[in-house]
């Protein structure tokens, strides 16, 4: 199963989930690269492909965007896709936030959808990571939650 974990990263934290997920996977057939660093063309030689991104105003980050929006349609017809995002905790938020959350919902479903329409396979659904604040860190026991869900995805991609 070879792997592509494509991420981008404002404080940190998706980061950290992201080399988690690459040290859950094996290591000759995984490659993680920044979402800066990605080449569409690049994306071809892999089974698996897995995004990442913050939770910014219910979206992920401009240049997650522009990433999946420079996709062409179908591009990614039997890639194997999974995505996740890292997110503040729902009752943890302000009143604004919380609309802001009801109404934009979160990066990683709108990820999902983006590569689902661009021909990718969605093999779990969406997952959302808890960072404590802003700069972060994640929330203790996410590190050991996101190993799981890897698992879960090596699973799920036989």
């Amino acid at each position: 199963m070879k792997t592509l974990i494509i991420y981008d990263s404002k404080f940190g934290n998706t980061k950290v989930v992201a080399h988690t997920i690459m040290k859950a996977l094996p290591s000759s057939l995984t490659k993680i690269l920044s979402v800066n660093k990605t080449s569409i063309s690049s994306l071809k030689s892999f089974s698996l492909l897995i995004v990442g991104s913050p939770t910014h105003g219910g979206r992920p980050t401009q240049n997650i965007q522009n990433f999946l929006n420079k996709i062409p349609q179908n591009f990614l017809i039997s890639i194997n896709v999974a995505v996740f995002d890292t997110r503040y905790l729902e009752k943890d938020l302000n009143f604004f936030l919380k609309i802001i959350i009801k109404t934009f919902g979160y990066a990683a479903t709108r990820i999902a959808q983006s590569l689902k329409n661009k021909g990718g396979k969605l093999i779990a659904p969406p997952e959302g990571f808890i960072v404590t604040s802003k700069d972060g860190p994640l929330k203790k026991g996410e590190i050991e939650r996101v190993s799981k869900w890897t698992k879960k995805l090596i699973s799920l991609n036989q």
